[in-house]
């Protein structure tokens, strides 16, 4: 568990491992996590930096290393067994720091050196300076000595959190064992066990001294909780070391108070980089966090690019905004530039190049700009996206360039424009192509098929329902580009997931409201190339999406036109006959239904008004009852136009008028085909020729903007399309042959042959019907089965037709009896014609011809002496009884079950399969002029003339697209963001409902009460065990010291001592010893003072006594006490004041250093802090305070120093605040108001001197002359009176108390 979570930090964030170096303990358990990692990783991954400091003069065989003239790298071997009491390096690490200062065998010399190290290292920026956040540093803790204990209290005293392993041995469980424990509970008793139990024999060497100092320091590392964290397996099996890690960086930085948003910050990097964000929603994003959405975009870049689709949705949530975000293009071009490696990137690679050759070829005179068109933009992106949506689309990104070079797949010419006219072209297009973050943000997660993230932002955008399938279409024309299979299935199937995500949205809207689930089909959305959603489904060939309800109820209504979609057949039929019938009320139309349903709501709410007596303000969606008025009937006129120009009047014309071409072109075959073509037959050829402009119009109808390449593709790919040009070629040519004499019947039989082709045709006209539109779909799939089946059936046909031909006819030279004999023969037997020239029964000699010179016989086999024929009878037979067996039986069969299996499979999706087919032929009779051919070539000529002559535009029908006024658009999308909700709310309780769903939280809550019950088990048995020891261990001593007393009595009689040196005591007993003579002494945490026991004494090399915290009170017996007397150097004062040190003892008890120290004077050294104050406005809102700044070292501190008396401000402030501010402040100390006053807990401080701090408030007001005088000092600063201050403890307190002291929240 270590090595992983080690190597998972290292890995993850580049950290550096600083270790001891040598080859034991903790260091060899890194150096053997480097070497796995090492011959597991791949080299392209990078070395983990692992940095050893040790001491020169414990390594054995350092003799090696040393070389005259120096040598990079040095050569070391490791003599484990030979080195003795030394230690051999480490040979995995990949550095080393060796640290000399003259001794041989003495090991933590490196320590002090380290420490300093670490504290460099972790003072260092990352990034640029301004950011604030520096690289942090943790100590990780694997079982130790009493060297690891000072590395340890050094690494937390320079403010580096430690992680403690438990479990691991020796030191690390010793501090586990008492983490714990409040500060006054760790005696040296307890320590002096723990010792003893983890360490073993170890134990015996270790001095009282010893223990009295590592129990002062355990107790400061105690002390410093934040920075101390404990792993326990036992409680963390859950998570790795790396989880641990980064917890104690983010205890340690939430202390500091006054880091603000860069502490934060860099807890949230940490928390991404090791992709947690269980701890990131627990620790980080708290109350008492503040984020704004800019203060988070650099997490959101970085969780994007790593690809951590729970961080975002976790950004998300807590205020990060898309808009901000991504309202910077530059942003969306940075993050296609960080795509990882999948197709989409190679595409857009191969574009930018190709845009670059492009560039270079156009501006091949010019000198070309130095990195023009190197990287990638968001233009190369918005081609790229164009060519997978289609060209029916337009740039969803337009370009903003002078120069527009448009490469795309679809077509590879260059087109370069530089006149005026395209400024205002992409002006428009930019106007137009509207931006939404959330659809920017989806479009990047589906190029690079990321289902996680393409979820979370398809959540984000507003027109969903476009979204998805715009997803559905890219991520197929990927799949079908792609030539990785398996990419290719995971982006199909991310495509069908997002198929049903459009499917359950429009179902919601469609059940919700069908008029504007409508309207969202042929909207033109801005977001996505002002196409529809119709036109991406029908694209994407997503059949289920086209196949609902409510979208083939929309292509009802448009396939009915102007008229009801409850209009029964039979009357739209008599109407077409019979027209005056629309006048009468026999063919509703669907004004009328409108105003129908129109005058019922109204009488509707007139009834209600009428019963309840109140008006009701209601607004119909759709018409208003002031608009009511202007929804007239239609005009005569009108109800012709609306009869004759609905698609299905003109199926049915088109129908009636396909029929009597065909029985036209029948009777002109059969009865009328003079060498002089006659009425009939020019009137057949008019008939064709308006057929002939009427495709030609369908090939160059584009209303949808896909171009005439994709244009013509896609006519060509219709069956029914390539069968109606097969059949006008072969007309034209039958015709050219017919009007020549030479090829007349030659003419006659390819228009015979073409009218088979027209009649094929007209089962096209039978698609819409729903009972025979399926079958026709069957017939196409068998007629594809049948074309490949033929091919394996022609191998046995020519193989025995072949050899059937080669054994009977010798040397036969006429092809067509060849090809009668080898083909056609075998064919018929499939069929049931068995030949009769296979044996001598039927033999016959008068029906053949000996030599083949009879055409219209065929030739005879070869006959022996008797007239009969020689080949073998027996082997003839035996090859038809094959031929038969395999053919008729294997291989018809197994064209049935073929035709079986198409059957039911197109049975199953039959429904599907049409309803999405239907589509076309709806559009195209919707676009059809309403003349039936021969008549509909008037209305070819009036569009002639009307768009070629004239210039006028197209008119545009608004039945398939249609532009929405931008107040209806955002309500549109408005409604259609609430069923997405409805929608996605659904899903969810769907899929908690599921039966898998309530296995796996069943599963999840028994492994969690599992895990509970087994914590709380482990914890009451560890507790139990603990106590039971204490309480053995304390019999014991019990014994022993009873044990004692009675020997003492016996020797002395009934005389008892009242006192007995410790030495003649054991150990263990000394210690109990001194904690019984100790009297019952014990303040609250915190209560002793800490500064004034630090080992280090400020600005000099000595180093105090250590005092535990028991040791403390003075009238606690501290036998073994030794203070380190300290008097400065330049101290002339004659031996008086040694004398009188009794005189004067320390009120808060021992620090370990006796004498005067840094401070003036003997006994207390009384100090001034001056908090001056104001009100910020008028309003008394604001409280600040006077501070003195330093600009080199960003601190602040309040104005203050050593006095004399209370009654004066510190002579060092004069020099600060300049001598005429001081002299005023002086004057008016008197007036101040004592904040506090007592001792002060200094690092100065020692056993005979001491500070002493007054705290006085002198309230200033804005009128005073004073607020002048101060604002002439450059070094002051006036602060705002709050707990995120940057001041020392003591001073943070005093700055507390004034807060309290003005009624002010601090």
């Amino acid at each position: 568990m270590f090595h992983r979570g080690l190597i998972k930090v290292a890995q993850t964030t580049g950290a550096w491992i600083i270790t001891g170096g040598t080859h034991a303990g903790v260091m060899k358990h890194v150096g053997q996590a480097l070497r796995d990692y090492t011959l597991s990783s791949n080299p392209m991954q990078g070395q983990i930096v692992a940095i050893g400091v040790a001491t020169w003069g414990i390594i054995h065989n350092r003799d090696v290393m040393v070389h005259s003239e120096g040598c990079f790298p040095a050569h070391y071997s490791m003599d484990i067994k030979g080195q003795g009491q030394l230690s051999c390096l480490d040979n995995n690490h990949t550095h080393f720091l060796l640290v000399d200062n003259g001794t041989h065998g003495k090991y933590g010399v490196e320590i002090e050196l380290r420490s300093h190290l670490e504290k460099c290292i972790s003072g260092k920026h990352l990034g640029n300076k301004e950011s604030g956040v520096t690289i942090p540093v943790v100590c990780v803790v694997l079982d130790g000595g009493p060297g690891t204990l000072n590395t340890i209290y050094n690494a937390m005293l320079n403010g580096t959190p430690c992680v403690i392993l438990e479990g691991s041995g020796r030191i690390a469980d010793v501090i586990a064992q008492v983490s714990g424990l409040p500060v006054t509970r760790i005696t040296i008793s307890l320590i002096s066990q723990l010792l003893e139990k983890f360490f073993g024999q170890e134990y015996e060497n270790f001095t009282d001294f010893k223990i009295i100092k590592w129990t002062k320091q355990i107790q400061d590392i105690i002390r410093m909780s934040h920075l101390l964290t404990v792993f326990r397996v036992s409680e963390d099996d859950h998570c790795d070391v790396d989880v641990a890690i980064l917890q104690a960086l983010l205890k340690a930085s939430r202390i500091n108070e006054t880091l603000g948003t860069e502490a934060w910050k860099r807890q949230l990097e940490l928390a991404i980089a090791w992709n947690r964000v269980d701890i990131a929603e627990t620790e980080i994003f708290t109350e008492e966090s503040q984020w704004k959405s800019s203060d988070l975009h650099w997490a959101m870049f970085s969780a994007l690019v790593s690809n951590k689709p729970q961080f975002v949705s976790l950004l998300l949530e807590n205020g990060v905004s898309l808009r901000d975000f991504l309202q910077d293009e530059d942003t969306l071009c940075e993050l296609y530039k960080q795509l990882p490696a999948c197709f989409f990137l190679n595409k857009l690679a191969k574009r930018v190049h190709s845009s670059r050759r492009s560039m270079k070829r156009v501006f091949f005179r010019s000198r070309p700009h130095r990195g023009q068109g190197e990287s990638i933009s968001m233009t190369h992106v918005s081609d790229e996206v164009r060519h997978l949506l289609g060209s029916f689309t337009q740039h969803l990104y337009p370009a903003t360039t002078t120069h527009d070079f448009n490469v795309s797949m679809e077509d590879s010419s260059v087109s370069v424009s530089l006149q005026r006219g395209t400024t205002a072209l992409l002006r428009e297009a930019s106007i137009e192509a509207q931006r939404d973050p959330g659809r920017d943000l989806f479009l990047w997660a589906i190029v690079q098929n990321n289902r996680e993230l393409a979820e979370i932002a398809w959540e984000q955008c507003r027109d969903c329902m476009s979204a998805a399938l715009a997803a559905s279409k890219i991520l197929k024309k990927m799949a079908q580009e792609g030539n990785d299979a398996d990419e290719s299935e995971d982006m199909c199937a991310l495509a069908s997931h997002y198929e049903q995500h459009a499917i359950g949205v429009f179902s919601e809207c469609y059940n919700c409201d069908e008029e504007r689930a409508q309207k969202l089909l042929v909207r033109a959305s801005p977001y996505w190339g002002r196409t529809t959603c119709l036109r991406l489904a029908l694209e994407a060939d997503d059949k289920s999406f086209v196949a609902l309800s409510g979208v083939q109820a929309l292509l009802t209504q448009i396939w009915c036109g102007g008229l009801s979609v409850d209009n029964p057949v039979w009357r739209v039929v008599i109407c077409m006959i019979f027209f005056p019938f629309i006048y009468t009320g026999f063919l509703t139309s669907r004004r009328d239904e409108l105003i129908h349903r129109e005058t019922e709501k109204s009488e509707e709410v007139k009834t209600v008004e009428m019963v309840t007596g109140s008006i009701l303000r209601t607004k119909f969606r759709g018409l208003d009852p002031t608009s009511l008025q202007h929804l007239k009937p239609l005009s005569k006129w009108s109800r012709l136009a609306c009869l004759y120009n609905s698609p299905q009047v003109k199926f049915y014309l088109n129908i009636v008028s396909y029929f009597a071409f065909l029985f036209l072109f029948a009777v002109v075959l059969m009865i009328d085909f003079q060498e002089t073509p006659s009425a009939g037959e020019v009137l057949l050829y008019i008939w064709l020729f308006s057929l002939v402009c009427e495709e030609v119009r369908q090939l160059f109808h584009d209303p949808d903007g896909f171009g005439f390449r994709k244009k013509s593709t896609m006519y060509i790919k219709d069956i029914w399309n390539i069968l109606d040009v097969m059949s006008i070629i072969l007309f034209i040519f039958g015709l050219a042959f017919r009007l020549t004499t030479e090829l007349f019947y030659a003419g006659k039989v390819l228009l015979c042959i073409d009218f088979v082709i027209f009649c094929l045709r007209l089962m096209a006209i039978f698609t819409i019907s729903r009972t025979l539109g399926p079958n026709i779909i069957m017939v196409k799939r068998m007629v594809k089965d049948m074309f490949f089946f033929m091919f394996l059936l022609s191998i046995w046909v020519v193989a025995y037709g072949v050899a059937k031909q080669g054994i009977l006819i010798h040397n036969d030279n006429r092809l067509d009896w060849i090809m009668r004999g080898a083909v056609y023969e075998p064919y018929l037997i499939i069929f049931g014609n068995v030949p009769t020239n296979i044996d001598y029964a039927e033999f016959n000699i008068d029906t053949c011809t000996m030599n083949g010179t009879d055409p219209l016989k065929p030739k005879c086999p070869v006959l022996n002496e008797n007239q009969t024929p020689a080949f073998p009878e027996w082997l003839t037979i035996i090859m038809l009884c094959i031929y038969l067996l395999f053919a008729n039986i294997l291989l018809l069969n197994l064209l049935i079950a073929i035709f079986n299996f198409t059957f039911q499979e197109v049975q199953d999706n039959t429904d599907r399969i049409w309803k999405f087919q239907r589509y076309e032929l709806i559009k195209e009779y919707h676009s059809r002029p309403a003349a039936p051919p021969p008549f509909i070539i008037f209305s070819h000529l009036y569009l002639l003339i009307r768009n070629i002559v004239l210039s006028k535009p197209p008119i545009k029908s608004k039945g398939f697209k249609d532009v929405l006024p931008q107040i209806e658009e955002e309500e549109l999308l408005s409604w259609e963001a609430l069923m997405k909700d409805r929608y996605l709310l659904s899903t969810q309780q769907e899929q908690s409902q599921s039966m898998e769903r309530r296995i796996l939280d069943t599963a999840q809550k028994v492994t969690t009460m599992t895990d509970m019950l087994e914590r709380e088990e482990e914890t009451n048995s560890a507790a139990m065990m603990k106590r039971l020891a204490r309480l053995e261990e304390q019999v014991s001593q019990s014994t022993k010291i009873l044990q004692w007393i009675m020997d003492n009595l016996k020797s002395q009689g009934s005389a008892a001592k009242e006192s007995q040196p410790t030495s003649q005591l054991p150990h263990s007993a000394a210690s109990t010893t001194i904690d019984s003579e100790s009297p019952n002494i014990e303040k609250e945490e915190g209560g002793f003072h800490v500064n004034a026991r630090q080992f280090d004494y400020p600005n000099s090399k000595l180093k105090r006594f250590p005092v535990p915290e028991e040791k403390v009170p003075w009238e606690v017996n501290f036998s073994s006490y030794v203070p380190t007397p300290y008097t400065p150097e330049d101290d002339h004062r004659d031996g008086a004041e040694s004398e009188a040190l009794d005189n004067y003892r320390n009120p808060s008890g021992r620090t370990g250093m006796t004498g005067r120290g840094a401070l003036s004077r003997l006994g207390p050294n009384l100090n001034v802090d001056l908090v001056l104050t104001r009100w910020k406005d008028s309003e008394k809102s604001v409280l600040e305070f006077l501070a003195i700044g330093d600009v080199y070292q960003q601190t602040l501190t309040l104005p203050g120093g050593p006095v004399e008396s209370t009654h004066h401000l510190p002579l060092t402030l004069e020099s600060t605040m300049g001598k005429k501010l001081y002299e005023k402040l002086n004057e008016k100390i008197l007036e101040g108001t004592k904040v506090s006053e007592g001792y002060v807990d200094d690092s100065r401080n020692t056993d005979n001197a001491w500070v002493e701090l007054t705290v006085i408030n002198l309230h200033l007001y804005g009128t005073s002359q004073i607020m002048t005088e101060i604002n002439k000092v450059a070094c002051l600063q006036w602060q705002e009176v709050n707990r995120k201050t940057r001041l020392i403890s003591n001073q943070r307190d005093s700055l507390r108390r004034v807060a309290d002291l003005h009624s002010r929240k601090f």
